[in-house]
């Protein structure tokens, strides 16, 4: 049995903003019963290991479009697929890219304060604002958002969506997954590993959030 956080646990009677994370939110439409027992009593779910290959691409990914928004242009993968936008200058950038911090928003009917740490932004010329999230696989099937276990993908994406609005921006409906697919096709390793990248679109819709943050106070309130 995981130890008992005394840390980041609702407290009923307090007065004060309780952080909530987009994961945890998601934790909740999981299992609302292990949500409570995370957030209520300090009692998490069992860590799974670490994806440190897939943090590593992450990182890269973040580089190299931090290069075009340096640049105030478009990485080559936009002007494929005809995507006119750059990626987003903002002097937030890091701080909603950290774990720890992310795009942040007081939600006041539940007094919750709500974040998520995006991957990237990307700008229109008309100054609305792009989702972009950073996923890594190996597979020589198509990848597509269909599977069932790729929906919470999509939930991700619309909580980042909403978490910017509510800060005050024009926030398109459609984001997009930067998907890098690992080639096994080689002949060999030969010290290097290659990716093929895939640009997966996804309209958002956000109308779910709110009722879904009273149910999760609710829960944790009981």
């Amino acid at each position: 049995m995981p130890p008992i956080r005394r840390r980041n646990k609702f407290d009923p009677t307090s007065t004060e903003p309780f952080k909530l994370s987009r994961s945890k939110l998601e934790l909740f439409l999981d299992c609302p019963r292990c949500f409570y027992l995370d957030r209520r009593l300090g009692v998490g779910r069992v860590s799974s290991p670490p994806y440190t290959l897939n943090a590593a691409t992450d990182t890269l990914l973040k580089k190299e479009f931090d290069q075009h928004r340096a640049a105030g242009t478009p990485h080559p993968l936009m002007v494929e697929h005809g995507i006119d936008a750059v990626p987003f200058q903002h002097p937030d950038i890091d701080r909603w890219r950290h774990n720890f911090t992310g795009v942040q928003y007081l939600h006041g009917p539940t007094n919750l304060l709500v974040f998520g740490a995006v991957d990237d932004v990307w700008q229109t010329p008309n100054s609305e604002l792009i989702v972009v999230d950073y996923k890594s696989t190996c597979t020589q099937k198509a990848i597509t958002l269909d599977d069932p276990w790729r929906q919470a993908y999509k939930r991700q994406m619309e909580v980042y969506q909403w978490l910017l609005r509510q800060n005050g921006f024009d926030v398109s409906n459609t984001g997009y997954f930067v998907y890098v697919n690992a080639d096994v096709g080689k002949d060999g390793f030969h010290q290097r590993m290659e990716f093929t990248p895939t640009l997966l679109s996804h309209t958002g819709s956000t109308g779910w959030i709110e009722a879904a943050l009273v149910a999760a106070l609710d829960c944790l309130a009981k």
